[in-house]
């Protein structure tokens, strides 16, 4: 961007212009395959920008590589289009720095759980204020169709001719595990829906993840259909809302109860069960997040449980760039010294 565009970030109390969605499109020829899933993710983060209500000079789009991290270079805002796996360090750096802007991470499901997997735990464990997109497609799209870490056992790619071996991850499941404040899920053909946790995830003081069940027309085409055809849609897909029962189903007819910790699919109006029987939704239940997240990893159990998306869990937890920069603040008042002073400490010697 121009320097008078960047002096402008300086002036943080301007009132803000009234955006439209076109206003965050920018000049750049989108180049995904025709048909790809990643065209109506650009289209709702467009849509929610002005929603907002913030200047476009203080939001950043950081990026790793893959299909989806081209993604910067469509949005008329600050953004960079990293190295792969690295994206969540590069935006934990300018947050802890520029602690004012609106910081968001694109990443795809090999960029982020791949070689960028270490630091995708981390900044979730850390808890800065970002939000993370991230798009799962279950494939590699931009190097041509080899297997990924989302990929499902079994599957003939490129890179694994005779049906891959490895044992995939569950992203939210490892969100969870490494102490994330706001897991979700949502898909890239209920555009309404994803636009509504785009926005959820935004309103969040920490970290957000939301992972985006994206359709790559050319190496994987068809891998979420059952979840985002309209005849197969209610029986497979269970949307979440805090504060309201599990309910599924043509016409909400099923429903799901907590027998103990275990979640049984039930028949509402058969043998008396009602909504009152069923399990109702608790964004801060870690433990009933979990069950959630985890329902497709149950096959032990034989019973084929609907896919959930929506908010699965949503707590406060003090952010790592607001504890950062406090100890910068004490530390220089207290002792009346530079950063530099402090780095170089006490105690140096000279070698002669």
């Amino acid at each position: 961007m121009a320097q008078a565009r960047f002096n402008e970030v300086l002036t943080l109390d301007r009132e803000v212009p009234e955006y439209k969605s076109k206003d965050f499109a920018s000049d750049q020829d989108v180049r995904w395959c025709p048909g790809c899933g990643d065209y109506t993710i650009l289209k709702q983060v467009q849509n929610a920008m002005p929603e907002l209500g913030i200047p476009r000079e203080q939001i950043a789009f950081i990026s790793g590589i893959g299909c989806s991290s081209r993604f910067p270079y469509y949005m008329d805002t600050f953004g960079m289009h990293s190295i792969h796996g690295r994206a969540p360090a590069i935006a934990s750096g300018l947050k802890v720095t520029r602690p004012e802007l609106n910081v968001w991470v694109i990443t795809g499901d090999g960029d982020s759980l791949s070689i960028g997997g270490n630091h995708f735990i981390h900044v979730m464990r850390r808890n800065l204020d970002l939000n993370i997109l991230l798009f799962n497609n279950e494939i590699y799209g931009l190097t041509k169709g080899q297997y990924s870490p989302t990929t499902k056992e079994g599957f003939v790619s490129k890179s694994t001719p005779m049906g891959s071996v490895d044992h995939p991850f569950n992203p939210l499941a490892v969100a969870l595990g490494a102490d994330a404040t706001f897991v979700s899920r949502a898909m890239d053909r209920d555009p309404k829906h994803l636009n509504s946790i785009i926005l959820r995830a935004n309103q969040h003081k920490g970290t957000s993840l939301v992972e985006i069940y994206q359709n790559c027309v050319v190496f994987n085409d068809g891998v979420f259909e059952a979840y985002t055809d309209k005849a197969t849609r209610p029986r497979e897909a269970l949307y979440v809302e805090h504060g309201k029962p599990l309910v599924f189903g043509e016409n909400d007819s099923k429903g799901i109860r907590l027998n103990g910790l275990k979640p049984e699919i039930v028949d509402l109006g058969e043998g008396g069960v009602s909504l009152d029987d069923l399990w109702i939704h608790d964004e801060k239940d870690l433990t009933k997040a979990t069950i959630l997240a985890r329902f497709f990893d149950r096959p032990s159990e034989h019973v084929h449980f609907p896919r959930a998306f929506g908010v699965l869990y949503c707590v406060d937890r003090p952010c790592y760039e607001d504890g950062v920069n406090a100890q910068v603040a004490h530390a220089v008042s207290k002792k009346s010294k530079t950063l530099d002073d402090l780095l170089t400490g006490d105690e140096t010697w000279v070698i002669k």
